[in-house]
C-alpha cells in the first residue's frame, strides 16, 4: 500500500506542476503533507519531518546556491560571459560552428542559467551561420545541448548543488566526476548537432541577428578581460576539488587547515563572488542593492531555494514513513545500481519538464534508500548526483520552458524541435549515463 502511495505522490507532483502549472514548491509541500498523513505518520512526526527536511537541507546548501547565482548575475551583466564567448570562439575558430557553440554553451552555463545563456549567445550563432551560409540548426542545437550539459551536471549550477546537498555528497567529488562525464556528453551532443541536426535547414535570419552582432562588437572594451572573467568560475571549483583530493580530516598543520577552510564550498564560492565584484568596468554601489544585480540574483535563487527545501521535506517524510527502506530492499534485488538514479530522474524530467525539479525530487526519493541500495560510500553518492543530472536532461520537450526558448528563438516548429532538440537531449543524457557507468566501473 505504501508503494502505491508513493506512485500516487509522484504522479500528483507531476500533475500539479506540468498540467495545473502550480509552483513546484507548493506541489512538493502539499504532497509531502498528504503522503505523511496517508501513510499513518503522527502529526508530531510530520512537524518534525517538515522542520528537519526543510531546515536541514537548506542549512547545508542554501547559501551556496545564493552565492552561485550572484556570481552568475555579475558575469552576465558585466559582460564577463561575452568575454568568455569571444575567447572560446577565438580558440576554436568560427568555421567549426557547432563545436564552437557547444563549447560556448558548456562554459557559460556553469554560472549562468540556460535560458539567459541561450538568449545571450543565440545572436552569435545566427551571425556565424549566416556568414558561413549554413543552416542555423547545427549552431542552435549544439548551443542548447552545451548549455544543458553543465546546467544539469556541473556545480556550482543550482540543480546539481541541490542534489548533492540532499544526498549529502562531497561537492568536490561531484565536480571531479561531473566534469569528464559532462565533457563526454557534450562531445556526443556536438556530433549529433553537426552530423544530424545541421542537415535540416533553418534560416539564420538577417536584420535581427545583424543588429545583435553589431551590438556585440560595439562594446568589447567595456567587458572584462578573459583572465579576469574566468576567475570567479575556476577558483571556487579548484579550491573545492583541492579539498576533496588533498585535505586530510585528521591531519594537522597550517597548510592542511588552510586547504580545509578555503575548500569548504561556502568559502570557495564567497571568494568567487568577491572576484566577480571586480568585473564591472565602472563600479556602482547600486549593483549590490536590492534592486541591483545582487538583488536580481537573490530573487532568481529564491525559487530554487524553496523547491530544494520542499524536496528535503519530501525526502524526510519518505524516510520517516518507512517506505524508503522497504522500497530500497525491493529495488536492490533488481541490481540496477547506479542506473536507478538516472532512470528515476529521467522519468521525472520527461513527465514534468523541469530539470531542477527532477534533480531535487529524484534526490529526495533516492536519499532514504541509499543504504538499502548499497550506495553508501562518498564515491557512490557523488556518482548518484551525476547520474541524477544525466537523467534530468532526458527528455526536453513541450513541457520544458527551455524547449520553447530554443525552438522559438531559432525558428523551429514543434515537430522539428522534437526531432532535433528533444532527440538531442536524449543523446546528451544517455551518453552522460554511460559516462557515469564507466566511472563506476573504474573506481568501483
Amino acid at each position: 500500500m505504501e508503494f502505491l502511495y508513493l506512485i500516487l505522490a509522484v504522479l500528483a507532483i507531476i500533475g500539479m506542476t506540468a498540467y495545473l502549472k502550480w509552483h513546484p514548491f507548493l506541489a512538493l509541500l502539499l504532497v509531502s503533507i498528504i503522503y505523511a498523513i496517508a501513510s499513518g505518520m503522527s502529526l508530531s512526526s510530520l512537524i518534525e519531518a517538515i522542520n528537519t527536511g526543510f531546515g536541514g537541507t537548506l542549512g547545508k546548501i542554501g547559501l551556496i546556491i545564493v552565492i552561485g547565482v550572484i556570481i552568475g548575475a555579475f558575469l552576465e551583466h558585466s559582460g564577463g560571459a561575452r568575454t568568455l564567448a569571444r575567447t572560446v570562439l577565438k580558440w576554436i575558430g568560427s568555421r567549426r560552428i557547432p563545436l564552437a557553440m557547444g563549447v560556448l554553451g558548456y562554459v557559460v552555463s556553469i554560472p549562468v542559467f540556460c535560458d539567459s545563456g541561450f538568449m545571450l549567445l543565440d545572436p552569435l550563432g545566427k551571425s556565424l551561420s549566416r556568414n558561413a551560409k549554413v543552416s542555423l540548426a547545427g549552431a542552435a542545437v549544439a548551443l542548447g545541448l552545451g548549455l544543458m550539459a553543465t546546467h544539469v551536471l556541473v556545480p556550482p549550477t543550482p540543480g546539481p548543488i541541490a542534489a548533492a546537498g540532499i544526498l549529502q555528497a562531497d561537492l568536490g567529488l561531484v565536480i571531479l566526476y561531473a566534469l569528464p562525464v559532462s565533457l563526454l556528453a557534450m562531445v556526443a551532443a556536438v556530433l549529433f548537432a553537426s552530423r544530424y541536426a545541421s542537415r535540416t535547414y533553418l534560416d539564420p535570419g538577417t536584420a535581427i541577428a545583424e543588429d545583435a552582432a553589431q551590438q556585440e562588437k560595439a562594446t568589447p572594451e567595456k567587458d572584462p578581460p578573459f583572465a579576469k572573467a574566468v576567475l570567479p568560475i575556476i577558483i571556487p571549483i579548484l579550491l573545492i576539488v583541492l579539498k576533496s583530493t588533498l585535505w586530510d580530516k585528521a591531519g594537522e598543520g597550517t597548510v592542511n587547515t588552510l586547504i580545509g577552510f578555503l575548500g569548504e564550498p561556502v568559502i570557495a564560492l564567497l571568494i568567487g563572488m568577491f572576484l566577480s565584484f571586480t568585473l564591472p568596468a565602472q563600479w556602482d554601489s547600486k549593483m549590490l542593492s536590492a534592486s541591483g544585480w545582487v538583488g536580481k540574483g537573490i530573487r532568481d535563487s529564491s525559487s530554487i531555494l524553496l523547491i530544494t527545501g520542499a524536496g528535503g521535506i519530501f525526502g524526510q517524510v519518505l524516510e520517516m514513513s518507512g517506505i524508503a527502506a522497504s522500497l530500497g530492499s525491493s529495488l536492490q534485488g533488481l541490481e540496477l545500481g547506479i542506473l536507478l538514479p538516472f532512470l528515476l530522474a529521467a522519468a521525472l524530467k520527461t513527465a514534468q519538464g523541469s530539470s531542477t525539479v527532477a534533480l531535487v525530487t529524484g534526490a529526495s526519493i533516492l536519499f532514504p534508500m541509499l543504504a538499502d541500495l548499497g550506495l553508501t560510500s562518498e564515491t557512490d553518492k557523488a556518482l548518484s548526483v551525476v547520474a541524477l543530472g544525466a537523467g534530468s536532461a532526458v527528455i526536453s520537450h513541450a513541457n520544458d520552458s527551455f524547449f520553447w526558448v530554443v525552438t522559438q528563438m531559432s525558428g523551429m516548429d514543434v515537430r522539428t524541435g522534437y526531432r532535433l532538440f528533444s532527440l538531442g537531449t536524449l543523446v546528451l543524457g544517455t551518453t552522460a549515463a554511460l559516462g557515469v557507468f564507466i566511472c563506476s566501473m573504474i573506481v568501483g
